[in-house]
């Protein structure tokens, strides 16, 4: 799989974006998105007739009991990471994105900072 890119019509040549370099890309937009490490997040590509499918594997940070959200739920939260996710995506690579899938594999709580 390889993204199309836009380049000068005037220079002769193309430009390939490799499947594993399009895969490193949705892997850290993926987890910037969802403010884990990269290294939490596993994500599987399918091409759907020229655009992603994306099914990404990450943990999902929470702020720990009693503490406040910012007032979005959890799930307003997963749905704003998958636009997210789908627009960086496309601003990147230049790949049309169809499909996000999120699945969360677990939670990590922020930790609370103490101030001296």
């Amino acid at each position: 799989m390889t993204a199309p890119v836009a380049a000068d019509p005037h220079l002769p040549g193309r430009t390939k974006i490799t499947a594993r370099a399009v895969r490193r890309v949705v892997t850290a937009v993926t987890a910037d998105a969802m403010e884990v490490p990269a290294s939490s997040v596993s994500v599987e590509l399918e091409d759907l007739g020229g655009a992603l499918s994306i099914v990404a594997k990450s943990p999902v940070r929470l702020t720990p009991l009693g503490r406040s959200t910012g007032g979005s739920s959890l799930v307003e939260r997963l749905s704003s990471a998958q636009s997210t996710i789908s627009e960086r995506v496309l601003t990147l690579t230049g790949s049309d994105v169809r499909r996000v899938d999120l699945r969360i594999t677990g939670a990590e709580l922020q930790q609370r900072r103490r101030v001296s």
